[in-house]
């Protein structure tokens, strides 16, 4: 019983939830907190906030420690499920869609639309990193970092994990 309230705790707020990981955490809230009395507001605000120091989407992160938290790892990994699945049937929906109806005009225009838009989007974040870079570390460690970054990802092929890892030692050691 507890994994399937586990499941619907997370999986209704996100499939209700619209905007991302953000914007489910009061849903989320309702859930944990209010519904079903798993944590206190103070442990949901202390695990959101540790939450949010960590890489990778909030949702997935506060359903794997809610759910670890309640039923060990059959729950976070029940949670997980609940929090993935909404998107993954979304998408596998819509990708059927596409590609049921990709000889229409309609569907090769959007896909024309599409990729300049996210190319756009691309350059626009990598000039919002290179900023952010200059302005932590200064032009010339930025300078290096890219440099180096470029001539170890085309030069020799290194994988981009290890070109990172680098970069992250680098930071980590030479910048002041």
């Amino acid at each position: 019983m507890i994994y399937w309230e586990l499941f619907l705790a997370f999986f209704i707020p996100n499939i209700v939830g619209y905007g991302g990981g953000p914007a489910i955490i009061p849903l989320l809230e309702a859930e944990v907190v209010g519904r079903y009395g798993w944590m206190t507001s103070q442990g949901f605000a202390e695990t959101l906030a540790l939450g949010n120091a960590l890489p990778s989407p909030i949702a997935t992160k506060m359903a794997g420690y809610v759910g670890y938290e309640v039923a060990g790892i059959g729950g976070a990994a029940v949670a997980i499920a609940a929090t993935v699945v909404p998107s993954m049937l979304l998408m596998i929906a819509a990708l059927g869609l596409l590609y049921r109806h990709r000889e229409s005009p309609q569907v090769k225009r959007m896909s024309q639309w599409v990729r300049p838009v996210i190319a756009i989007m691309m350059a626009w974040l990598t000039l919002g990193f290179l900023l952010e870079g200059v302005n932590g570390a200064g032009w010339i460690h930025t300078l290096i970092i890219g440099v180096v970054a470029v001539i170890a990802l085309v030069r020799f092929s290194l994988h981009p994990a290890f070109v990172v890892m680098a970069a992250l030692l680098y930071g980590a050691f030479i910048i002041p």
